[in-house]
C-alpha cells in the first residue's frame, strides 16, 4: 500500500524519541529519504543512523520548531540533502503538567509555542517546496487530549492540540488548490520512553481502560501517518484519525470489563 512513498523527501520534527522516532523509522523502511529533526543533534543522529543501518537514507538536523529561522533552515536542508520535499510530519510537542492556579503564563506560552505555533512555522517554511512538488502532504500529530477528552494538568496541552485541528481545517482548504493535503493523527495512550518510569501497575491500569486491552505502539501511529502521506490518501484532506484502541468510547472506566 505504501509503495508510492519510495523516494519521497520527508521531514519529521520531534523525531529523536517516542512517536516521532517511530514515524521516522517507518518512513525509512518505506523507502523515503528522511530528515530527522530534533533540538538535540546527537539524538537525531542516533535515529538517522538506525534508518541508514536498516538500508534507508536519512540525515539528522538540529532545529527548534518555535524559531522561524530554524524552520527555514530545516526546509533548506531537506532540499539540499534529497533534492525534493514531499512530506512534512509536524510531530514536535511538549506536555509538562501544571494545574490551573499553579500554571504560569510562561508555562502556557511554552506549550502553545511548541505544539501550535511550531506547526504554523514548520508549514510556512516548507510551503514553497511542497507546492513545487504539486502533491505535498502535511501530517500533524495531535492527540485525543484536547480535541475529544481532557486530563488534569494539561489544559495548556489540550488547548494546543485542539488548536492544531482548527489550523488544519483552514490550511487544508487554502492548500488544496496546490495538491497539498493536511491531516492529523490523534493518538491515545501510546507506549513510549515516557512510560518507562511509571511502573507496571500504572501501565496495566491504563491498558485496562482501553477496550482493545492494550496500550498503543508507536508503529500504530506511524502506520496512520504513512497512510495520510501516501498517494492512496490523495483525496483525503482536513481529516483527523483517532488511533486509540477505542479508548474514548466507554462511558465509564469499568465499561471495558462490564
Amino acid at each position: 500500500m505504501f509503495a508510492s512513498l519510495a523516494g519521497r523527501g520527508v521531514i519529521v520534527t520531534g523525531a529523536s524519541k517516542g512517536i516521532g522516532r517511530g514515524i521516522a523509522l517507518r518512513f525509512g523502511t518505506a523507502g523515503c529519504q528522511v530528515l530527522v529533526v530534533s533540538r538535540a543533534l546527537g539524538e537525531a543522529a542516533s535515529v538517522a543512523a538506525e534508518i541508514v543501518a536498516a538500508g534507508g537514507r536519512a540525515r539528522a538536523f538540529a532545529a527548534d520548531v518555535t524559531r522561524q529561522g530554524d524552520m527555514d533552515a530545516m526546509a533548506a536542508a531537506a532540499l539540499q540533502s534529497f533534492g525534493r520535499l514531499d512530506v512534512l510530519c509536524a510531530n514536535a510537542g511538549i506536555f509538562p503538567a501544571a494545574r490551573l492556579g499553579a500554571m504560569t503564563e510562561a508555562d502556557f506560552d511554552a506549550v502553545l509555542a511548541t505544539n501550535l505555533k511550531g506547526n504554523f512555522l514548520a508549514v510556512s517554511a516548507c510551503l514553497a517546496a511542497l507546492k513545487a512538488q504539486g502533491a505535498g502532504r502535511i501530517v500533524l500529530t495531535s492527540s485525543i487530549t484536547g480535541p475529544i477528552t481532557g486530563y488534569p494538568g494539561w489544559s495548556h496541552y489540550g488547548a494546543s492540540k485542539a488548536g492544531q485541528l482548527g489550523f488544519m481545517r483552514t490550511a487544508a482548504i487554502e492548500l488544496a488548490p496546490f495538491g497539498i493535503t493536511v491531516n492529523a493523527v490523534l493518538p491515545g495512550n501510546i507506549v513510549t520512553e515516557g512510560l518507562a518510569g511509571m511502573g507496571e501497575d500504572y501501565r496495566r491500569a491504563m491498558a485496562a481502560a482501553v477496550p482493545m486491552g492494550r496500550l498503543g505502539s508507536v508503529d500504530d501511529i506511524a502506520h496512520a501517518v504513512l497512510y495520510f502521506a501516501s498517494d492512496e490518501a490523495a483525496y483525503v484532506t482536513g481529516q483527523s484519525l483517532v488511533v486509540d484502541g477505542g479508548q474514548i468510547l466507554p462511558e465509564a472506566l469499568d465499561a471495558p470489563g462490564a
